[in-house]
């Protein structure tokens, strides 16, 4: 794959979606991670002037807050830090304590895009969403939450494409070499919680075959059970 050419595609797009809709900038989840480095990067390269990193803390990991940061002091992005830990803990209070560590868990994504819109409809701007096609697949992403968005440049690209596409957007090393994580408890990772590599995943969806019967299964059980976040709601039609 020709990587600086599907990079500058993938910029000119997001420039051409951008114009068609009036859009005056866009607002982003700056995580610390590589997918919403790589969409800040492109967001800098259409809008340099207006695009704006948010930075949103929910009972979260102090090192990711540091490694975005260090991304958007990289890429000279604007940022703002909304921390919604409170927020988090008032709805617990005023609801209930959910022993589901999931349910607990996309709260914090969903106070996260409901952040973003607030933002976005004051600055007239778009939200873009960090979704590769790899999560985009196994449903990795929460319904309404990370996945809420109004652009989704990157969801059609591959997590092993991503990093070579933040190579050529000049990311730091440092958010290329870590290791993917939603972030959402200490010590998760991506590939831990799905019980195989993202080198593995994206082989068996380029159609190539996968030695491992087990693997194979869950990726289809997953991809099978997730179908509901990749199409609107149904309605009854008459």
């Amino acid at each position: 794959m020709d990587y600086k050419k599907v990079t500058e595609d993938l910029v000119k797009w997001t420039e051409n979606y951008a114009k068609k809709v009036g859009a005056k900038g866009f607002v982003f989840g700056l995580s610390g991670g590589i997918d919403s480095a790589v969409v800040a990067a492109i967001a800098k390269r259409v809008f340099p002037e207006d695009s704006l990193g948010l930075i949103m803390p929910c009972d979260s990991i102090d090192k990711d807050r540091e490694d975005a940061l260090k991304v958007a002091k990289a890429i000279d992005l604007e940022t703002k830090t909304v921390d919604l830990t409170s927020t988090f803990y008032e709805l617990m209070k005023a609801s209930f304590t959910s022993e589901n560590k999931m349910a607990r868990s996309n709260i914090k994504p969903r106070l996260r895009m409901t952040t973003l819109y607030y933002y976005a409809q004051d600055l007239g701007y778009l939200v873009l969403g960090p979704s590769n096609a790899s999560e985009w697949y196994l449903g990795y992403s929460t319904k309404y939450g990370d996945s809420g968005a109004d652009l989704m440049p990157i969801a059609n690209i591959l997590k092993t494409d991503i990093f070579e596409i933040a190579k050529e957007l000049g990311l730091p090393e440092f958010v290329i070499n870590k290791k993917p994580s939603a972030g959402l408890w200490v010590g998760q990772t991506d590939e831990d919680e799905m019980g195989f590599t993202y080198e593995v995943l994206d082989s068996y969806i380029r159609g190539e075959k996968i030695p491992e019967k087990e693997v194979k299964e869950k990726i289809d059980r997953m991809h099978r059970n997730s179908a509901h976040k990749r199409s609107m709601a149904p309605s009854f039609k008459f």
